[in-house]
């Protein structure tokens, strides 16, 4: 059965976009398991070995503004979106997509022809094109937060990518917040509000 495996990243960050991947897999690959149980080197090394040889996969990328305007699952369910959107551009040829987790992001959604999707509890580390999924957004992701270090010098974005660190709250209360940073979330808006006073 082809399946197409579905998974997010960056969903807590403070900074940083949201970021969702969709692959079909259909050849086995050794060392799938959940992004988060793997080190970045073997995670780097699967990400390159799943963009060769998956036989279609997507990227879908949310902004820090679009997720402060539409709200984390509304997020979440776009990046999925334009994951699968550019997962369409290389196959529409499989059985069925699993999401990671206990949503299906895709329920409710006016007018899409998605057939035989699920959410299932994690999958990221028991289906293999979920787990791939997984590995193409965090590193995908990853990278894209070591580019912006260069960019916002004194952040530290290249080690704690956007998550919610003692060493990237220290940089916060020194350097201020900047564009890549979600302003709805409570501590950068407790940040913007002792700045304000």
């Amino acid at each position: 059965m082809a399946t197409v495996g579905i998974d997010e990243v960056g969903r807590g960050c403070w900074a940083g976009p949201l970021v969702a991947a969709a692959v079909l897999l259909t050849q086995p690959i050794e060392g799938l398991r959940d992004s988060k149980k793997l080190s970045k080197k073997q995670r780097e090394n699967l990400s390159a070995q799943i963009l060769s040889q998956a036989t279609a996969y997507g990227i879908g990328w949310v902004t820090p503004a679009e997720v402060d305007q539409l709200g984390l699952t509304k997020s979440v369910q776009l990046a999925m979106l334009r994951a699968m959107k550019k997962l369409h551009e290389m196959s529409t040829i499989y059985d069925e997509i699993l999401i990671d987790g206990n949503l299906n992001f895709f329920e409710h959604v006016k007018g899409l022809s998605y057939h035989n999707v699920r959410a299932v509890v994690r999958a990221d580390d028991t289906v293999p094109a979920v787990s791939a999924a997984s590995i193409i957004a965090k590193v995908a992701r990853d990278d894209y937060m070591a580019e912006m270090s260069a960019a916002y010098p004194g952040y530290g974005f290249e080690k704690h990518v956007g998550y919610g660190t003692a060493a990237h709250l220290a940089a916060l209360k020194q350097h201020g917040v900047t564009d890549l940073h979600r302003r709805s979330f409570k501590p950068i808006q407790h940040l913007l509000s002792s700045c304000a006073k």
